[in-house]
Order: structure tokens, then C-alpha cells, then sequence
């Protein structure tokens, strides 16, 4: 019993120490590192007569400040730059450069057993080089991060497993083997892998998983409702 005992302490600790491994071997993500080929946005067509930017129009923006769901929350604001003009029949709306704000309105952190981390984001104002603001509802519906997906209902989702939890797993499971071979033989080895292997397994399983949005990160939005071509007055 004492060696059990002593061999679960261990794996949990090769564990720990894998996890400290795979995490330095992995680089962080930075701007432009993981990210998708840029598309070509779409827009919907609009009458000749038009006030307003139509439902579905799609901005694209690169975000000036870095997300997380391990220490962003709801009411917190996000803030980045448009990249891409928007037209209306011809004639620029927003142009590059205008500055997108927005605010968190849920995070989730799953432990990995659950799910994957979740972050929706609701973009609320844009505001033009010269000053003129105007209201937007508008819902995220992909990113240029390849680590992220964006679903129908415009929730950023982070990754689930990695190779590196997988380096994590294995290392656990093989460093209780030798710790069991050492103390019991072939016999210790057998009831070491399993002890590592179970230990690195309990603790992948009640970890919890973080998504990561860094700065630089280009998002794509579409305006759910139009947006009207009137600029909001100071106050409003």
C-alpha cells in the first residue's frame, strides 16, 4: 500500500512536469501565427435609395486588445481597427481605419471533460478618422485564428484537446512505468503504468482549458440589424 502510495505521488508529479513541458514546447500564439487565408468579404445588395448598411453587411477588423476566457468577463470592452472599407452603392461608409467597440457578454471555461472554452462578443459602435459615430448590432462569424472557431450563433470557440495534453497523457503513463519497474519489476511496472497513466488522466480531465484571442487577430463581423447612416451624437 505504501508503494502505491508513493507511486501515485510521483506520476502525479512526472505529470504536473510533462504538462510544465509541453506548455514551453508549444509557442505562443501572436498575432498572425495561426491564422487562416484572409476571404474576400461578400456584401448583400442594397437599393439604389438606401439609408442604411443592410442586414448581413460584413466588417472586417483587426483586434487591438488581447481576449481571454481565463481573465476577460462579462461587461469588458474590446477595441480594434476596421481593415477593409465598407461601401454602400459605391460610396465609402467606413472607412479604414475606423475604430469598432464592443463589449464581452459571456464567458465560459469547460474543464476538458465538458467542452471547450466559449467567448461571445457583441461589436456596439464605429467611429470614422473624422469622428462621426454610428450604432451597429452586428455578430461575429469567423476569424483568421485557425486555433478558433466561430459557430452559427457567432460564439468564438477555443481548442479542446492537444498534442501537447496527448505528450502530457503519455509521458504520466511512461514515467510510471519506470518508477514501478524500479520498485517492483516487471510486476511494479505494469501497476506504474497504470498508476501514471490513471493519475495524468485525472488530472487532463478536471483541467480547465483557456482560448486566446491575442491583439492583431482579424475578425469578421455581420450587421444583424441595418445600420443607419445617420452618426450618433455626443451623449447619445
Amino acid at each position: 500500500m505504501k508503494k502505491l502510495t508513493i507511486l501515485l505521488a510521483l506520476a502525479l508529479a512526472a505529470s504536473a512536469s510533462a504538462q510544465t513541458k509541453s506548455s514551453a514546447a508549444t509557442p505562443a500564439s501572436k498575432g498572425t501565427s495561426h491564422s487562416k487565408p484572409t476571404k474576400t468579404l461578400i456584401q448583400p445588395e442594397a437599393a439604389p435609395d438606401a439609408t442604411a448598411l443592410p442586414i448581413g453587411t460584413a466588417i472586417r477588423m483587426k483586434l487591438e486588445t488581447p481576449l481571454s476566457t481565463s481573465s476577460n468577463k462579462f461587461g469588458d470592452r474590446f477595441g480594434g481597427r476596421v481593415v477593409e472599407a465598407v461601401m454602400l452603392n459605391g460610396k465609402t461608409i467606413i472607412p479604414v481605419g475606423s475604430a469598432l467597440e464592443g463589449q464581452v457578454i459571456r464567458v465560459e471555461e469547460h474543464r476538458r471533460i465538458k467542452g471547450v472554452p466559449e467567448m461571445d462578443l457583441r461589436p456596439t459602435m464605429v467611429t470614422t478618422p473624422d469622428g462621426q459615430r454610428y450604432a451597429i448590432n452586428a455578430t461575429i462569424t469567423d476569424t483568421t485564428d485557425k486555433s478558433l472557431n466561430v459557430n452559427d450563433e457567432g460564439q468564438i470557440k477555443g481548442p479542446g484537446h492537444t498534442k501537447g495534453d496527448l505528450v502530457e497523457m503519455g509521458v504520466g503513463a511512461a514515467v510510471g512505468t519506470g518508477i514501478g519497474a524500479a520498485a517492483g519489476g516487471g510486476k511494479g511496472a505494469l501497476i506504474g503504468a497504470a498508476i501514471g497513466g490513471g493519475a495524468t488522466a485525472i488530472h487532463w480531465l478536471i483541467k480547465t482549458k483557456s482560448a486566446q484571442i491575442p491583439a492583431g487577430t482579424e475578425l469578421i463581423m455581420e450587421l444583424s440589424r441595418p445600420m443607419a447612416l445617420s452618426a450618433v451624437q455626443e451623449g447619445d
